[in-house]
């Protein structure tokens, strides 16, 4: 296992900055998640991080020690991609053993090696099958084995899961979150997925063009999102924002949809304005009267059943918003319900810097 830092890092292709700079620790044993959007670095870092790209500016450390100038075998770091990377003629066996037969290592011990990784990812009985033969969960689980194999210092994940079905991912998730707990070696993983990042992570970081918006728990960046940028990438359907005037600032009073609203803030905003965000889960739409916290009505554009409860978007005076509606209520496409906003689950973010107040 190993600590990893990175020191005033830079990463620029040509003359295209990716990583403006990084300083940031990834502590040992610990599952860490790079997440953001298409294009924002996250792989980028994961690829210096290998020692498959090099690093423009800046130092990485892998405990007190820089290996900038190290191959990635000297590194000791194993990758798993999201394409499996398996070799199509050899068994699952002898894809598992591979890496153990370039270190020259006694055939007894892989033997017993392949035995146990097998075992505990669930391919005992595969082992004689070729990847051909396989489902992609279980051609992951062989890309898995083979990483865990090496025991290497740090685990890289590149995305691993995205050329699984919807159920598979989340099945897959599942035991890559008990291996880690069995295994807590130091993992690196790469996602765009923030379902993912939020169910896998010990910490996570949130990237936008090569920047870090907000690092910390999941539940850290969930309840308390530095930006609009972090509030709207995080959460799924993502947060309501709305523009509401500021009708005093001494104490704090802002117009949200015509109702008055005082909501805590840790700094007062400088405008005449703010931008309110409301997740979802705390718009609750109802064909009932509900009677509490600011209530409204409005009337249905569209229902999203997805199981237990369904998402609804609702014409809120002038304004659209997403909310939930308990399953059981079935109300027409125009027709008119009750909305309920959590009056302390109301966040401002300042509508220049994007920053949360």
């Amino acid at each position: 296992m190993a600590r990893i830092r990175f020191e005033n890092l830079r990463k620029a292709f040509k003359d295209v900055v990716v990583i403006p700079r990084l300083e940031l620790t990834i502590h040992e044993g610990e599952f860490f998640t790079f997440v953001g959007p298409s294009g924002c670095g996250k792989s980028t870092i994961l690829n210096i991080i290998a020692g498959l790209e090099p690093a423009t500016e800046g130092k990485i450390y892998f405990d007190d020690k820089v290996v900038n100038d190290l191959s990635p075998k000297e590194r000791d770091v194993a990758m798993v991609f999201q394409s499996y990377a398996l070799y199509p003629h050899m068994t699952v066996y002898e894809n598992m053993a591979f890496p153990l037969k370039m270190k020259k290592t006694p055939k007894k011990i892989i033997e017993g090696d392949v035995e146990r990784v097998a075992s505990i990812i669930g391919l005992k009985e595969l082992l004689q099958r070729r990847p051909k033969e396989l489902s992609g969960g279980q051609r992951q689980r062989v890309a898995l084995g083979r990483a865990i194999i090496r025991k290497p210092k740090v685990f890289l994940m590149d995305e691993p899961l995205s050329n699984l079905d919807a159920r598979l991912r989340v099945e897959m998730r599942a035991e890559l979150k008990r291996l880690h707990q069995g295994l807590r070696i130091t993992t690196v993983y790469v996602t765009h997925d923030q379902a993912e990042a939020m169910s896998l992570s010990d910490r996570l970081a949130i990237l936008n063009r090569g920047e870090i918006q907000q690092c910390g728990t999941p539940m850290e960046i969930y309840q308390k999102p530095l930006n609009i940028f972090v509030a709207g990438f995080i959460g799924s359907p993502p947060m309501n924002f709305f523009r509401c005037a500021v009708k005093r600032h001494q104490p704090l009073e802002i117009d949200l949809n015509g109702f008055n609203l005082s909501p805590c803030v840790e700094s007062m905003p400088q405008g005449d304005s703010v931008v309110a965000g409301i997740r979802p889960e705390d718009i609750i739409v109802s064909e009932q009267r509900i009677e509490k916290d600011i209530e409204d009505t409005g009337n249905v554009e569209l229902v999203e059943p997805v199981g237990s409860f369904s998402w609804v978007d609702v014409r809120w005076g002038g304004i659209k918003a997403r909310g939930i509606l308990d399953v059981k209520e079935k109300p027409a496409i125009g027709g008119h319900v009750m909305i309920r906003v959590k009056k302390d689950k109301v966040f401002l973010f300042d509508p220049d810097s994007g920053r949360r107040l």
